[in-house]
């Protein structure tokens, strides 16, 4: 969904040949040969859609499900997720390194199955995730308290740190890649790895090159100012679009909330707050006290080099100490009670604004239980 965004508005990036959704009670048959009966449509853009489905045989009258399937163009982005999911992110993978790293969870989507379909489409299956974190939001004021932000902020770190040893960096990181498991509100997943770039092939970092990829792919309010200059993403820029995330989930706005249909104007912007935490801070939370986490890692995560090694323990405590200030953990659930009064009327308005010509371009996810 998210690319599409990006096209439309952009106008001059590559387009996706748009992709006709198939029929509820529809079979799909995987690789493995296993097939997949099409329960219910949830949601569709140009790109892709989402579907809850059922493997064969499992409660055949029950319209419950738990799995979703993830439907695009065969030759589309899909593709590149798919890839992605094979190299870096394989289920034995996974549980090693939590293992080793002595987590509780880690927020790896769980790709159970893919395939083609009609020589057309191309489906990936994962196990339910949940709801995104961006139709959550939408239920509400779009807002989220500086405890929720913390502990978010936390979770999608661990991923990243996963993703970044694997030598892929994810960026496309924004609300509606997040996942929360209605289940277990301390489980969170990244999510929506269309986009994810190889940034070391072999351990070996790649050259910074403006214009050896498509500019201005992903969510334009939150990717990297390599991304905007068609440069390949490094970690620093998963880090610096986790930033502009937690901005925008605390105060509502970003400097250049309002110029998403200008990707140039947008990555001006960026490119001088780079250089200025503090106007930053000072643009998205106006007259209110500045939070000092979000100012802490801001100041780190800006300072990195391209290809710099970011120092993921220290990040991760200094979020967590912060953590601990307000009364929250990571064991707890998300404080996901939505918050108010943080925002001038302005900021307030540019947010609703933006949100509407948001929805113009793309259904969003509301529940993928």
């Amino acid at each position: 969904m998210k690319e599409i965004k990006a096209e439309i508005i952009k106008g001059k990036a590559k387009r996706v040949c748009a992709v006709e959704p198939l029929q509820e009670g529809e079979e799909l048959c995987d690789t493995t040969g296993r097939k997949w009966r099409l329960l219910k449509l949830l949601s569709q853009s140009d790109a892709e859609m989402f579907y809850g489905v059922q493997q064969n045989g499992q409660g055949a009258n029950s319209s419950d499900y738990k799995h979703i399937l993830k439907l695009g163009a065969k030759d589309g982005k899909m593709f590149n997720e798919q890839n992605f999911l094979q190299r870096a992110a394989k289920p034995s993978s996974v549980d090693k390194w939590i293992k080793h790293a002595k987590m509780d969870f880690l927020g790896i989507p769980s790709c159970v199955g893919f395939g083609l379909h009609a020589d057309s489409y191309r489906f990936l299956i994962f196990s339910s995730m949940g709801q995104t974190l961006q139709s959550f939001m939408d239920e509400g004021e779009g807002l989220l308290s500086e405890k929720a932000v913390l502990q978010l902020a936390c979770r999608v770190l661990d991923v990243l740190e996963f993703i970044h040893e694997n030598e892929y960096v994810h960026a496309d990181i924004h609300a509606e890649n997040i996942y929360i498991s209605p289940a277990q509100q301390t489980q969170v997943n990244l999510a929506g790895y269309c986009h994810a770039f190889r940034y070391s092939p072999g351990g070996r970092h790649v050259e910074y090159r403006e214009g050896s990829r498509t500019p201005n792919e992903g969510a334009i309010d939150f990717i990297s100012l390599e991304s905007h200059k068609g440069a390949g993403p490094s970690r620093r820029s998963d880090l610096q679009a986790l930033g502009y995330c937690m901005l925008r989930w605390y105060t509502g706005a970003l400097p250049w909330t309002s110029l998403t249909h200008t990707p140039a104007r947008v990555a001006t912007e960026k490119e001088r707050y780079m250089e200025d935490v503090p106007g930053l801070l000072s643009h998205c939370f106006g007259q209110k006290k500045v939070s000092s986490a979000l100012q802490v890692y801001l100041s780190q995560v800006m300072a990195l080099q391209y290809s710099d090694q970011p120092d993921y323990r220290a990040l991760r405590a200094g979020l967590r100490a912060a953590l601990q200030k307000l009364g929250g953990s990571l064991e707890q659930p998300l404080d996901l009670q939505q918050h108010g009064g943080r925002l001038c009327m302005e900021a307030r308005l540019s947010y609703t604004t933006q949100t509407s010509q948001h929805a113009l371009v793309t259904s969003r996810l509301v529940r993928l239980l």
